[in-house]
């Protein structure tokens, strides 16, 4: 059983395998309101294990129940918003400023 955390810098959403290990992260920004979410990667060591899934839904969650918005510009977080349409509420359209957003962060 993996468990779903929020990083220490409160950046990302961050999930562990059953040795409290790092197996994955989920990367965002606030921006009006919303998680801009812009990177999700698993680490090769537990790639198809379906962690990454475990991983997104579990920060979407935690956004709501935050009372924010998700703006999905990572394409895993986008696709998983896609498919699964229980987030529908708390989605919001990529703008620009969640873009700038984002470029502000990974400029440091």
């Amino acid at each position: 059983m993996s468990t779903v955390r929020m990083g220490e810098a409160r950046d990302r959403f961050e999930i562990l395998d059953d040795a409290g290990v790092v197996a994955g992260r989920a990367y965002f920004v606030e921006a009006s309101g919303a998680r801009v979410f812009f990177h999700t990667v698993v680490d090769d060591a537990y790639a198809g294990q379906g962690l990454g899934k475990v991983l997104v839904v579990a920060a979407l969650d935690a956004t709501r129940a935050d009372g924010m918005r998700v703006m999905p510009v990572c394409p895993f977080v986008a696709k998983v918003v896609e498919r699964d349409h229980r987030w529908d509420d708390v989605v919001v359209e990529v703008t620009q400023e969640g873009l700038d957003a984002i470029e502000a962060r990974t400029r440091r």
